[in-house]
């Protein structure tokens, strides 16, 4: 008897879901046929949706679930029911919670673009709520000031460039999947990422990082500098970045000279431009990708300052030059290079690394000339944005993403970058 009344129950809940639609639709899925196909459909819709993600590892299927896109759609669900209830669908008020359903399927079913996985990563914390990634003005030594950032589309008329020192980064992180689905979310919430401390004698993991980043349709590049150090533990500096919105120039692409030998690691340079506008109004600008010697950053940052002018006058013409990376000291403990003129960096006061208790990582660059940048800025908490413990986000590296948002337009002032007082010097 009780079979019979969950069976029961259950034909009713499908003639409920089912009304409305086609008539040969209808017949199919309240069939025997009914459950088993909703059951591929909801597979197939989560997998299309980005929720779910399928992999192989040593011929055996695993599944990791995306928790941002999940809380995506489970709150564009919650909208589209309101508004069906509220009679301001999209169908000018007559909507239905079974047309809400409807739509939502076909919605979640269509193969997830390029564009849609950046309105959730690229744009990075654009797409989450302001509170969740610190964001501030200039460093002028404010305290951050959230503001609201609106969602991204798939013209946007700024880009965000970030630094990660993702820790010892080789096979062994390779190997860990779960870690591996983190790094891959974080690339793509911004449009160009500096990356340090990849340290492999393996050639292969930056490619295979690109490919698992692309794996959702979009199209990330990367370059890759040589193996530096004094030591035998060497390390790699990479850019990755997203073609449908930076282009590298090949020729630009360089390690800075050190003759002096005062640099553990000699910087990466390379220059880039924005796309999506005509070139000759295009933003370009070189990054300097820079992980200083914890313990030699007095000597590192003042030799630094000498780095930042070096690739200022390098004979490009250039006059964005933007430093970044893992410094290993705070705003005000930069030597030389917090010294120069005009000079002004995006982090203060907040922690870059994962336990919250130092702020090491930073974005610097002269605010004279680089006034296309728009005064946003943040420290993506990785803890926050993907629900991790501190031991999962440990695992992930021992620093957070730092990011700085610029205009694509070449020239185009900021709203903080000519202020008076904007840089702290």
């Amino acid at each position: 008897m009780a079979r019979s009344r969950k069976k029961s129950a259950s034909r009713g809940l499908m003639y409920v879901a089912t009304a409305g639609l086609p008539l040969p639709l209808r017949e199919l899925l309240r069939s025997r046929l009914g459950t088993p196909l909703l059951l591929v459909l909801l597979a197939a819709g989560l997998l299309g949706s980005g929720i779910l993600t399928l992999q192989w590892s040593n011929g055996r299927p695993s599944v990791a679930i995306d928790r941002q896109r999940a809380a995506e759609v489970r709150q564009a669900v919650r909208e589209r029911v309101v508004a069906a209830s509220d009679g301001t669908t999209e169908t000018g008020g007559s909507g239905s919670v079974q047309e809400v359903i409807r739509r939502l399927a076909a919605q979640s079913l269509a193969p997830a673009d390029a564009s849609a996985g950046r309105a959730s990563a690229a744009a990075g914390p654009a797409a989450v709520p302001a509170s969740t990634p610190s964001e501030a003005t200039l460093g002028t030594g404010m305290e951050p000031q959230a503001r609201p950032l609106s969602p991204v589309s798939p013209y946007q008329p700024t880009i965000r460039i970030a630094t990660f020192n993702i820790q010892v980064f080789g096979i062994s992180k390779l190997q860990k999947p779960h870690v591996m689905q983190v790094l891959a979310e974080v690339v793509r919430r911004f449009d160009l990422v500096a990356i340090q401390e990849i340290r492999s004698v393996d050639d292969t993991v930056m490619p295979q990082f690109v490919s698992l980043i692309n794996s959702t349709g979009v199209r990330y590049d990367v370059v890759v500098g040589p193996r530096l150090g004094r030591t035998s533990s060497k390390e790699q500096y990479a850019f990755v970045f997203d073609t449908t919105r930076i282009e590298v120039d090949p020729r630009s692409i360089y390690t800075v000279p050190d003759p002096q030998d005062l640099l553990h690691r000699e910087p990466m340079a390379a220059r880039f431009r924005a796309r999506g506008v005509p070139p000759s109004q295009a933003f370009t600008f070189t990054l300097v990708n820079i992980h200083t010697d914890p313990d030699e950053t007095s000597t590192e940052l003042d030799a630094l300052a000498q780095v930042f002018v070096g690739v200022q006058q390098n004979g490009t013409g250039e006059d964005d030059v933007i430093l970044l990376g893992d410094l290993n000291v705070s705003e005000d403990q930069m030597g030389e290079l917090g010294r120069l003129p005009g000079i002004a960096w995006t982090v203060s006061g907040v922690p870059t690394n994962t336990r919250g208790t130092k702020t090491y990582d930073n974005i610097v660059f002269d605010r004279r000339n680089t006034i296309e940048f728009t005064g946003r800025w943040g420290v993506l908490d990785l803890m926050q944005e993907f629900s991790l413990t501190t031991a999962q986000a440990l695992e992930v590296s021992d620093h957070l993403p730092v990011w700085a948002e610029f205009s694509v337009y070449e020239g185009l002032a900021g709203p903080l970058a000519l202020q008076p007082g904007s840089a702290p010097r």
